[in-house]
């Protein structure tokens, strides 16, 4: 079984830069303020379409004057699942992560503050299972989605794909202890195995199983 083809991209496509790596399959939670992102997320709901997460590399997003800012080429989707209004003028978000894309060009900022730019859909990963050598970090996740369950921490997204190596491997990239870096060249690899076989060795190096 192979993934399904990488979606159109809304053009320009709206972005919301993070100090955070958001991976396909991946929880995210927001909490929205600003007036140029509640506006976003108005137009997501309407439009029914996601927006675009990128990691900061250099510089703060905060406030309007971002004048230096620079995000990651390759971020993710953000599909909502659920907006709350917390009070007001502040949105409780809930997003999953969708496909990747690549921005075609340096973002703009637009008069509102809101960035945005042109971008290209990544593929899917292939759905591939894990071979075996990988069974003892499939079971060491497993292992950790019941501990979170039981701690009624919500961390790992439903449903679980265990036979799935790259959603498997993007779940372990999320919870690793690496930089932002580690975890955004992780996401960016197109081999869903050789992404399941460095979480392998990092798993092993640190002894979390002995596999």
């Amino acid at each position: 079984m192979t993934a399904a083809a990488a979606p159109t991209m809304p053009d320009p496509l709206p972005l919301f830069p993070l100090q955070t790596v958001l991976f396909p399959g991946g929880l995210l939670p927001l909490k929205v303020f600003e007036a140029r992102y509640l506006d976003l997320i108005s137009h997501c709901l309407r439009a029914r379409e996601p927006f675009g997460v990128a990691c900061i590399i250099r510089g703060n997003e905060a406030g309007s004057a971002s004048e230096g800012m620079r995000i990651e080429a390759v971020g993710v989707l953000a599909h909502l699942e659920e907006v709350d209004a917390e009070q007001a003028g502040i949105l409780k978000v809930s997003c999953t992560g969708g496909s990747r894309f690549r921005l075609l060009q340096v973002p703009v900022q637009r008069p509102d503050g809101l960035w945005v730019g042109t971008a290209k859909a990544v593929p899917d990963d292939d759905v591939v299972e894990p071979e075996p050598v990988f069974a003892a970090t499939v079971q060491a996740l497993k292992e950790a989605a019941d501990a979170l369950a039981v701690q009624g921490v919500r961390a790992i997204g439903q449903p679980y794909r265990w036979a799935d190596a790259g959603w498997v491997a993007n779940r372990w990239s999320e919870l690793l202890p690496v930089s932002l870096v580690a975890k955004q060249r992780l996401m960016e690899l197109e081999d869903p195995v050789a992404r399941l076989r460095l979480v392998d060795e990092f798993l092993r190096n640190r002894r979390v199983h002995q596999g």
